[in-house]
Formats: structure tokens, C-alpha cells, sequence
């Protein structure tokens, strides 16, 4: 993410975006609210990938360079925040919960952007109370700097099913699984297992927005069976799968 556009003010609107669509890189001197009503998105920063399903949204800091990837049909609200205000305080990108009340805040405030009255306002200060009260989840796939786990990173990335051991992918690059689990955990703050687990998810949402059956996305992301899969994806999302497959006749792929 060398290259990339400057942006003064972060934009509040809604808009439509196309399956496979990308916004290219770029920063604001604002902080920004990303929500995908429908759809996946993936915000990516140069410290790896933040993915949103439907009830997650991604805050942006103020001057964080990122570009945004559409997954399926994509729905997107953004809520622009002067650099001034941090109603979660927090000086990197992260992953909130959106509870149902949140949406529908969202979702209203988004919707008329040039709204000026006084009931808009009181909108926007209960949107800010909310997204205080909102609970950072950890769907974020951290990108590696150490050429080792680049090597092995990118060969998960190709295959995520890849079924073979840390110490069989060691071998492959020419490193010793001892080497590559201290390296997860000082380069990426998490193992290997973790990591693997974070990507395949990554990589479920993807295939889910895009209209793939169940069964087939958890064989094709390395699960054994779609009861193993959707047990995992409950317990990291609070849904099954089915939630994110795109209505019939949506057109999500």
C-alpha cells in the first residue's frame, strides 16, 4: 500500500457497491465508522485485513492508509468522524459488534447525510453512545513481515484447505516448525493454529458472500465436515453460516 489517495474529510453516506468491486488506497484526516449492511467487506491496512460480515463494522482512525474489497453484492454505510472526536479511543483499526439498535442507527443516519436539524443531532449522539458500548471482536488477519511467514502465508493463502502440518510446511520453505511457531507469536501475536483458523474464516466469509453452498465452503477452507465448520463459524460470528449466502435470484456472484 505504497501509493495512495488523500482524503481530507471522510465521507458519511450510503452507497452500493458491485461483487469483487475494490476501493483503492487512500486516508482521511478523519476517523470513519465502515459498515456493510449486506455482503463482505475486507478493509486492508498495511498491518493486515480487517473482514465485516453484517454484524460487525470496521472503525478507521484518523490517517490510517486502507482500501476496501467488496465480497458479494455489497451494502455499505460510512460514518465520517472529525479527528477530535474518538468515542472508542482507539488509535488503530479494529472490528466492533453491531448490535441491532447500532444498525438501525447506522442505517438512519446514513441515509440523509445532508440533514441538519436538531433531530439528527440527537441521532447522531446516540449513534456515538452505542458505538462507545460496542464490543471490539477479533476478526483480523495480521500480515507478516518475517520472509519465513510470508513464504508460509502466502501458500495458506492459496490453498486455506492446505491440510499439512506447521512442520510440513516448514519444510517446504526451508524452516523449522520451533522457528515458525516462535515467529507467529512475536511477529503476528498469535499461533499458528489461530492464525490458520482467523484466515479460513476469512476466507468462508468470502466464499459465502459469493453464493457458495455450505458443504462446499467448509471442505474447500479445510474443514472435515459442515457440522465441524459450522460449529466453528457459530462460535466466531454468534451465527451459522447460512445467515451470509445471498438471497435467491440477488445476484451475488
Amino acid at each position: 500500500m505504497q501509493e495512495f489517495r488523500h482524503q481530507s474529510t471522510a465521507p458519511t453516506r450510503s452507497q452500493w457497491v458491485a461483487p469483487g468491486a475494490a476501493i483503492g488506497a487512500h486516508r482521511h484526516d478523519d476517523h470513519q465508522i465502515v459498515y456493510a449492511a449486506r455482503g463482505v467487506l475486507a478493509v486492508t491496512t498495511g498491518a493486515g485485513t480487517w473482514v465485516a460480515p453484517a454484524n460487525r463494522a470496521v472503525w478507521v482512525p484518523a490517517g490510517a492508509v486502507h482500501a476496501h474489497q467488496a465480497h458479494g453484492r455489497l451494502e455499505l454505510h460510512l460514518v465520517g468522524l472529525p479527528a477530535t472526536e474518538n468515542p472508542l479511543g482507539l488509535d488503530g483499526p479494529a472490528v466492533l459488534t453491531v448490535a441491532p439498535l447500532l444498525r438501525e442507527l447506522i442505517l438512519a443516519y446514513t441515509r440523509a447525510p445532508d440533514d441538519e436539524s436538531q433531530a439528527r443531532g440527537r441521532l447522531r449522539a446516540v449513534l456515538l453512545d452505542q458505538l462507545r458500548a460496542s464490543p471490539q471482536t477479533p476478526v483480523h488477519l495480521p500480515t507478516p513481515t518475517a520472509p519465513a511467514l510470508l513464504a508460509l502465508c502466502a501458500i495458506l493463502h492459496a490453498d486455506p484447505g492446505d491440510p499439512r502440518t506447521l512442520a510440513a510446511l516448514g519444510r517446504e520453505i526451508g524452516a523449522s516448525d520451533r522457528t515458525l511457531s516462535r515467529l507467529f507469536r512475536s511477529d503476528l501475536g498469535m499461533t499458528f493454529p489461530q492464525w490458520r483458523t482467523q484466515l479460513r474464516l476469512y476466507r468462508a466469509l468470502v466464499l459465502l458472500a459469493e453464493g457458495t453452498p455450505v458443504t462446499t465452503v467448509a471442505h474447500s477452507c479445510g474443514w472435515s465436515s459442515a457440522s465441524a465448520f459450522i460449529d466453528v463459524f457459530r462460535r466466531a460470528y454468534g451465527h451459522t453460516p447460512g445467515a451470509h449466502l445471498p438471497p435467491r435470484g440477488a445476484g451475488g456472484r
